[in-house]
């Protein structure tokens, strides 16, 4: 059984990308593919690839690993130099299962790993993330994944992982966005070097990017309301993958690496949190199969 072996480096705020508890590096932004379907997926990330995105995250249930496959073979971009995502469904919680789901997600993308592979909802009352887990760390073990995580886990859900395998995952994807800014959460990823990962990251489903504050922050750093909420993930140390179907939206969700915001910014967009999530989905009730 998989243990962790590496201390890690710690996150890089700065830079651009991040250094995961095993010791890989993770790019410090990248492409959401949420709700696209194949077609949508294969030019938008061919686009996104050439544009200098070097992450691109799936899933088994967004139904566009084939287009998300086909996106970077089209980009002409080294396979090497690319770190790629998905995320195994509820159905396929288990042990055998979870190898034919990483074969069937293999086969869509047409590659031999993916970097970094997820769980992607812990399905609670199937109770059977556990072992889906160990099973995880033996797929890592034989080089079908680089990395092994999480996504929309609880403190309490990663507790029992570490508990009974020994193992803590490189890696939690949850929503994550100014109103709802998740800090306890946070606060319990650093203590363990988990890299905070955020899907929603510009807050879908709410009017956050309309707000008043960041359109004054936009105003006087000469940016977009988006690049403003990117850049306050990247100093907070947490990691967007926004998705994004228009090409000029995605060279300026990119644009995010030489330039700041100052203290009293990073407080101004602080005091944006309301507590209220985008999507309403709790992960000690919601399933997703």
């Amino acid at each position: 059984m998989s243990k962790d072996t590496h201390e890690g480096r710690g996150l890089e705020p700065a830079g651009r990308t991040h250094t995961m508890r095993d010791g890989r590096r993770i790019p410090a932004i990248g492409l959401g593919t949420y709700p696209m379907d194949d077609a949508e997926a294969e030019a938008n990330v061919a686009e996104a690839l050439m544009l200098g995105y070097r992450m691109v995250d799936t899933a088994v249930n967004y139904r566009n690993e084939a287009g998300v496959g086909r996106g970077i073979a089209a980009s002409g971009v080294p396979r090497d130099e690319l770190f790629l995502t998905t995320k195994l469904p509820g159905r396929d919680h288990g042990t055998d299962a979870v190898r034919r789901s990483l074969d069937g997600s293999l086969r869509r993308l047409g590659t031999d790993h993916v970097d970094l592979y997820l769980i992607h909802w812990p399905n609670p009352s199937v109770d059977r993330y556990v072992e889906t887990w160990r099973t995880m760390l033996e797929l890592q073990e034989e080089g079908l994944v680089r990395s092994v995580g999480v996504s929309n886990f609880t403190p309490a859900h990663i507790r029992r992982l570490v508990a009974e395998t020994g193992t803590t995952p490189a890696v939690n994807q949850v929503e994550l966005h100014p109103q709802y800014q998740q800090e306890r959460l946070r606060e319990f990823h650093e203590e363990h070097r988990i890299v905070t990962q955020a899907w929603s990251p510009l807050g879908r489903k709410t009017d956050v990017l309309q707000h008043e504050w960041i359109a004054r922050i936009a105003r006087r750093t000469g940016r977009t309301p988006a690049q403003v909420v990117l850049r306050w993930h990247l100093q907070s140390r947490t990691v967007p993958i926004p998705k994004t179907s228009d090409t000029r939206r995605m060279a300026e969700n990119l644009d995010v690496f030489d330039w700041e915001l100052d203290e009293e910014q990073m407080q101004r967009m602080q005091m944006l949190h309301t507590g209220i999530s985008g999507s309403g989905f709790d992960p000690n009730t919601h399933e997703e199969m």
